[in-house]
C-alpha cells in the first residue's frame, strides 16, 4: 500500500504530504481544490505521461515521490520501496525506484504490477487485451499443474527453437564458421596448456628476477656454515665425547649436538644445489618469458584462466562436431520439435477448455454485479479463442467484449466504454476477483460520475468489500461513497500571498459526518447531519456483519 505520499509543484499544489492507510480512503472537497492533481500526480509516478504545463507557475520542477509497503507473499519478504519522479521545464525526467535511476518505461513496467488508476482517461490495464486473460486465469485458478508442464514444454520448444535457427546460415558462412572454430581449438590444444601452469610460471619468472639477490645470500649462508658453523659445532661434539662418559647429561647434550650437525651438513648440501639450480640461462628466460606471453595471449581471446581457456575448447569441440554432422543434428530437432508441439497441443486443448468454462462464469458474474451498478443493459462477454501460436500460457487469446445497450452490436470493450462505465464495469470486475487480484493499489477517480441512488449504494459497497484486500483510494462527490470510508481525507484550497495553495487534512469522525451532510444536501443542517449519521451508521453494520 502507499504510506505516504509527497506532491510539490503540480498546479495549484505548493507542497502536499498525504499519510495514507489499509483499506478505503476517500477525497472529498469542493471542485476545483486540487483533487484530481492528487491522482494526475499518481499517473505521473506510474510513468505516465508530463506536459510542462502542470509545473506551478513560477516554478522550474515538479516532483512526487511516494513510500510503498508491499504484503509478503508466499516466495517473498515484505518490502518497503520509495518511488520518485522529478520534472524540470527543460523536459528532463529523473525517475528513482530506492535510489536507483531508471527510464520512464522501467518506471511504468514497475507500477504497473502495483497501481492500477480507473477514472475517466485513465483504464490503462482494462482496455489492454494482454491483461484480458491475466484476469481470467486469476479468477478461480484451475489445474495448476497442466499449466505448469504447458510452461515446461514451452521452455523446451522455444530452445529447441532457437537451436534450429542457429543453423549458421547458408553453406559459405557454415565453413567460414568452421574454419574459425578449428582455428580457435588448433591454437588452444597445440599450446599444450596446463592447470595452474601459469602460476608456476610466475614463480619461476620471479625466481628470475631476483635471481642476484638470491645469488648473494645463498653464497653467503654456505660460507657461514661451511667455515664457521660445521667446524664449530665439530668441534665441540669431539670435546663432549670426552667427558660423556662421566655423566648422562654429558652424553644426551652430546647426542642433541651430532643431531644438529648432521641436520646443518644437510642444509649447507641444500643450499649447495640451490646455488647450483639458481644459474639459469638465458634460453630457459626466454623461454619461460614466451610461454608466458603465450598464455596472456590465449586468455585475451578465450578466458581470464587457463580453466576456462579449456572448457572454452570442449565447448568448440562440441560446436564442432554439431556443424559437421548439421544435417543429422538438425534431423533429431526438428523430430524433437514436432514430439514437443504434440505435448503442447494436448496441454494447450487442456487449458483452453478450462478457460472456456471459467469464461462463461466468469462473464455471468461479472454480468450480474453489472446489473447491481445499474448497468442492467450491459453485458460482457469474455471470448477465449485458440490460435496456431504458442504462447507462454497456451494457445488462447482473451479478450472481453460488452453490449451496452439492447440491440447493438459487441465490440472490444476499449473502442466502446465510456469513463464512467468502464470505471464501473472494473469495479465489477475487481468485485469478482478480489481475493485473486494481485495488484495491490487500486484508485478510482470519480467513478461516481453519472450515477445516484440505488446504483451509488451498490458501488460504495463494492468498494468497501474490494477494500477488504486491497489498498483503495477514491475521489467521490456521492456521501454513500464517503460514508463507507475506512480514512476520509478532505480537499480544499487557501490563498496565501496572492498565491492558491491546495491543503489536506485527514477527519475525524465528527468532521466526517458533517463533510457527508455537506455532501449529501450542499450545506449542514440538521437533516443532513442526521442522514449523514444513518450512512455511517450503515457502513459499522455492514463491516460487523
Amino acid at each position: 500500500m502507499i504510506t505516504t505520499l509527497h506532491i510539490k509543484n503540480i498546479g495549484i499544489i505548493n507542497e502536499l504530504t498525504l499519510d495514507l492507510n489499509k483499506g478505503l480512503n476517500v477525497l472529498t472537497g469542493e471542485t476545483g481544490t486540487g483533487k484530481t492533481l492528487i491522482i494526475d500526480s499518481l499517473i505521473i509516478l506510474s510513468g505516465g505521461r508530463f506536459s510542462k504545463e502542470m509545473i506551478r507557475k513560477g516554478e522550474t520542477n515538479s516532483y512526487i515521490e511516494a513510500s510503498i509497503h508491499l504484503p509478503k507473499k508466499s516466495d517473498s519478504t515484505e518490502t518497503n520501496i520509495i518511488i520518485s519522479r522529478e520534472i524540470n521545464n527543460s523536459g528532463k525526467n529523473i525517475c528513482k525506484i530506492n535510489g536507483r535511476l531508471v527510464t520512464v518505461n522501467e518506471l511504468k513496467t514497475f507500477m504497473s504490477q502495483i497501481i492500477e488508476i480507473h477514472g475517466q482517461n485513465q483504464n490503462q490495464n482494462l482496455l489492454d487485451a494482454k491483461y484480458h486473460i491475466k484476469y481470467l486465469d486469476n479468477y478461480k485458478k484451475g489445474n495448476q499443474q497442466t499449466t505448469n508442464k504447458y510452461q515446461e514444454k514451452y521452455n523446451d520448444y522455444k530452445e529447441i527453437q532457437k537451436k534450429l535457427k542457429q543453423n549458421y546460415g547458408d553453406d559459405k558462412e557454415r565453413e567460414r564458421k568452421l574454419d574459425l572454430l578449428k582455428y580457435q581449438y588448433d591454437e588452444i590444444e597445440n599450446s599444450k596448456l596446463k592447470p595452474k601452469e601459469d602460476e608456476e610460471l610466475e614463480n619461476k619468472r620471479k625466481i628470475i628476477i631476483n635471481a642476484e639477490k638470491i645469488s648473494q645470500n645463498l653464497q653467503q649462508i654456505d660460507t657461514a656454515l661451511g667455515e664457521g658453523a660445521i667446524d664449530s659445532i665439530n668441534t665441540a661434539i669431539r670435546a663432549l665425547e670426552k667427558i660423556e662418559n662421566i655423566s648422562p647429561e654429558y652424553e644426551q647434550t652430546s647426542n642433541t649436538l651430532k643431531s644438529i650437525y648432521y641436520d646443518l651438513q644437510e642444509i649447507a648440501r641444500e643450499i649447495s644445489n640451490k646455488q647450483q639450480e639458481n644459474n639459469i640461462s638465458d634460453r630457459e628466460i626466454d623461454e619461460i618469458e614466451q610461454r608466458l606471453d603465450l598464455i596472456h595471449t590465449l586468455k585475451r581471446k578465450y578466458g581470464n584462466t587457463i580453466e576456462e581457456i579449456l572448457e572454452y575448447k570442449t565447448q568448440i569441440q562440441k560446436e564442432i562436431q554439431q556443424i559437421e554432422n548439421l544435417e543429422e543434428y538438425t534431423k533429431q530437432l526438428k523430430t524433437k520439435q514436432e514430439q514437443t508441439e504434440k505435448e503442447l497441443d494436448k496441454l494447450a486443448d487442456q487449458i483452453h477448455e478450462t478457460r472456456i468454462q471459467k469464461a462463461i462464469e466468469l462473464s455471468n458474474k461479472i454480468n450480474s454485479e453489472l446489473e447491481d451498478l445499474e448497468m442492467k443493459n450491459a453485458k460482457i462477454n469474455i471470448k477465449v479463442e485458440k490460435q496456431n501460436t504458442y504462447y507462454e500460457n497456451g494457445k488462447d487469446t482473451v479478450t472481453i467484449y460488452i453490449k451496452t445497450n439492447i440491440g447493438e452490436d459487441e465490440k472490444e470493450l476499449s473502442k466502446i466504454a465510456s469513463g464512467g462505465e468502464t470505471s464501473r464495469i472494473m469495479l465489477g470486475i475487481k468485485k469478482v476477483l478480489a481475493e485473486t487480484d494481485e495488484t495491490p493499489i487500486l484508485i478510482f477517480d470519480e467513478i461516481d460520475t453519472g450515477i445516484s441512488g440505488k446504483a451509488a449504494n451498490k458501488v460504495a459497497q463494492k468498494l468497501n468489500h474490494i477494500s477488504k484486500t486491497h489498498q483503495v483510494l477514491c475521489i467521490s462527490h456521492l456521501p454513500n461513497i464517503a460514508a463507507m470510508a475506512d480514512y476520509h481525507y478532505y480537499i480544499s484550497k487557501n490563498i496565501t500571498n496572492q498565491r492558491t495553495n491546495t491543503q489536506i487534512k485527514q477527519l475525524n469522525e465528527k468532521e466526517k459526518i458533517k463533510e457527508i451532510a455537506r455532501i449529501s444536501s450542499g450545506e449542514i443542517n440538521e437533516i443532513s447531519l442526521k442522514y449523514a449519521t444513518e450512512l455511517r451508521n450503515k457502513k459499522q453494520y455492514q463491516n460487523a456483519s
